[in-house]
């Protein structure tokens, strides 16, 4: 009788330890640097396993999107060495996510600024801000009210922005998503800490992919 007791509480012992649905499946990281071949939208990607977020998609083939990540500054990717610094959540983290999917109905940076953006900002003017960029500010009863929207000169880039709050104390900013291919669109997103290094950033992702 204690036997089984004592198995019983190993077993409940080992499934409340386990680790999430998922963890081994998909979600590990790996340093192997082997080329993985991937097509999306009939755009054809050659990446060293190392930048591939998900496990899934490291099998290559078909997909209708991939979540790649890299340190700054150089855009490296994973190693076992840095698993610390790939899997942290730090407001000074210099990891860069980024995700390329197939989106037919893509926008142009410039279009998705006017259509989606600036109907729901107190100033369509903006105004001057930090590193060269212009803000536009949300109205509060907007879907993005706890969000501040950046433009880069030119237009080429945007920066969609959380706000840092008791809640949030490592807020992003998401590089919204703009054509790279036909049918294929790119997104990225940063600390919000590293936006001063948004010329850099957009740089490295562009030379990158």
């Amino acid at each position: 009788m204690m036997a089984v007791i004592a198995a019983l509480c190993g077993v409940l012992l080992l499934y409340y330890l386990r680790p999430p649905p998922g963890t081994f499946a998909d979600g590990r990281p790996t340093a192997a640097t082997r080329i993985v071949t991937l097509t999306i939208h009939g755009l054809k990607l050659h990446v060293p396993a190392s930048y591939i977020e998900t496990r899934a998609a490291r099998s290559g083939g078909d997909r209708d999107a991939v979540a790649l990540f890299a340190a700054l500054p150089d855009m490296r990717g994973y190693s076992d060495k840095e698993a610390a610094l790939f899997t942290g959540n730090g407001p000074d983290s210099p990891i860069v996510h980024m995700v390329i999917r197939a989106d037919t109905n893509g926008l142009d940076i410039k279009s998705r600024l006017v259509r989606v953006y600036m109907p729901y900002v107190t100033d369509p003017k903006g105004e001057k801000a930090v590193f060269g960029l212009t803000r536009y500010a949300f109205r509060p009863d907007s879907g993005y009210g706890r969000s501040d929207l950046y433009a880069a000169p030119g237009g080429e880039n945007l920066f969609l922005c959380e706000r840092p709050a008791q809640n949030l104390p490592s807020p992003n900013c998401l590089a919204v998503d703009r054509p790279i291919a036909d049918g294929v669109s790119l997104s990225y997103r940063f600390k919000r800490r590293q936006l001063l290094r948004w010329r850099t950033i957009a740089a490295e992702v562009d030379q990158l992919v």
